[in-house]
């Protein structure tokens, strides 16, 4: 298992056989040669420093019906928000007032709404000129994504969910492809965007075979920040009643991807957090570099619930983000003061076929 490692720290790649060995390996030995090696190869790209976005959930309105979603369209029990323009500024303020140099506007996909929202970009780029401003806000028109990337946002999420068509349409409603969602990463690529992607791990039907497929998209299109984290069932889905994915295997695709993809940008997710207490920091020693500490303001976090049992504290403040600080230097790390743009050591080399 060693040598399958350092061959996969050394080239960045790894025949299928060997990534499946990775994937499916039970042997506690193996994950701690498998974690060194992420965490010396982030140390060798980032140093020892974290960066932390500050996440805010402005809106759970969505027009999809997501078989896995809490806030799936169909889903009555919802009671439905949008958080006002000057609750947004607040979210932002309070971030940058506690050190945190990105803002992330996450919501549910709702191409009126988000078109309206390139005004707000605008705003906060002038407001606070040097921050990051990421968006997540699904699939939307192309010139949805130019305007709101020429009001100022810098990075786009955009979790492909599962590389295998068949897998991916018995997660989502006929009207959904994953042809059109690989469409829109490529033009948010094309429009200058930092690109996010990735994919739950242990969603329903999923296999070993269907992870391999992510890595491998992601080793194609090679973006700049990925997002996965186990599956957690909501109980007002279709789905809900398939179990949770395994926190030790999220675990290993990190340093998996880590291995492969040196200068990612990676956060442990709060998914991972609601599975397990220690999931920040053991996501940042299986190396992860980012946590997204929730901004979100209390009442309409407790309605923005994508699955059962989120890990979510009160309205961050001053006191939570010390204990990120806190939790980080127990194990060795210390929090960035940059807004942690993707900064590539190495030409990169992508066919961008996706």
């Amino acid at each position: 298992m060693k040598l399958l490692v350092e061959e996969l720290r050394e080239k960045r790649t790894l025949g299928d056989a060997g990534l499946m060995e990775l994937l499916t390996s039970d042997d506690p030995s193996a994950d701690a040669c498998l974690f060194a090696a992420a965490r010396e190869t982030a140390e060798a790209h980032f140093g020892r420093q974290v960066f932390l976005r500050a996440l805010i959930e402005w809106s759970n309105i969505c027009r999809n019906d997501c078989l896995y979603c809490g806030i799936r369209r169909s889903n009555p029990d919802v009671r439905r928000y949008s958080l006002s323009r000057e609750s947004i500024l607040r979210c932002c303020e309070n971030a940058w007032r506690l050190g945190l140099r990105t803002f992330v506007l996450q919501g549910g996909e709702n191409p009126p709404a988000a078109e309206k929202l390139a005004g707000l970009v605008a705003e906060i780029r002038a407001s606070w000129p040097q921050a990051a401003i990421t968006l997540s806000l699904g699939e939307l028109p192309a010139d949805t994504y130019a305007r709101l990337r020429q009001a100022g946002a810098d990075r786009y999420l955009l979790r492909h969910e599962s590389a295998d068509p068949a897998h991916y349409a018995r997660l989502h409603p006929a009207g959904m492809r994953l042809e059109n969602r690989l469409a829109c990463l490529r033009t948010l690529r094309e429009l200058g965007y930092q690109t996010g992607m990735g994919m739950m791990v242990g969603s329903p039907f999923q296999t070993t075979g269907n992870l391999l497929a992510d890595i491998r998209l992601l080793e194609r299109f090679r973006p700049e920040m990925i997002g996965i984290g186990p599956f957690i069932p909501h109980p007002a889905t279709p789905l809900g009643a398939y179990p949770a994915g395994s926190s030790e295997r999220t675990l290993r695709l990190y340093a998996i991807l880590r291995l492969m993809h040196p200068d990612a940008l990676i956060p442990a997710t709060t998914a991972l957090s609601t599975l397990r207490p220690d999931g920040r920091t053991a996501g940042i020693l299986a190396g992860a570099n980012v946590i997204m500490p929730n901004f979100t303001p209390a009442v309409e976090r407790a309605e923005y619930t994508l699955y059962e049992g989120k890990a979510s504290l009160a309205v961050e403040t001053a006191e939570n983000i010390r204990k990120i600080h806190e939790e980080l230097a127990a194990i060795g790390r210390t929090v960035s003061p940059s807004r942690g743009d993707y900064q590539e050591n190495l030409s990169k080399d992508t066919d961008n076929h996706v």
